[in-house]
């Protein structure tokens, strides 16, 4: 069964929120490069991305499935169109789509 699990916020630099989130609530962080950190280990994952639009304030929640392709027809068949085709990262691979109504989603599958 998919479920949101994820969710990514955009950032000018992973070291300009790191400070607030560590100290504020105690999250450990951990980095995947450069440009992207998460703190792991809830319920859901919150990951830090600095190579995108740091002006970008739209939260990105994103949905574990089991078959990224079979994800990916299912969103086109109900209406949904990929804004970001299938791409590959460390620890998985997905895709972004936005829905009818505009909001945009990822969908990704761990390789983990």
């Amino acid at each position: 069964m998919a479920r949101l699990n994820y969710v990514e916020l955009s950032v000018s630099s992973i070291e300009t929120v790191r400070g607030l989130y560590e100290q504020a609530f105690g999250w450990q962080f951990t980095d995947y490069g450069p440009d992207y950190a998460a703190v792991e280990g809830g319920s859901t994952t919150i990951g830090f991305n600095a190579d995108g639009d740091a002006n970008a304030v739209a939260v990105l929640p994103l949905v574990a499935v089991d078959d990224l392709e079979a994800a990916l027809d299912a969103v086109l068949r109900a209406g949904g169109h990929v804004r970001v085709p299938i791409f590959a990262y460390p620890g998985g691979r997905r895709f972004h789509a936005v829905d009818p109504a505009g909001h945009e989603i990822g969908v990704y599958q761990s390789t983990e």
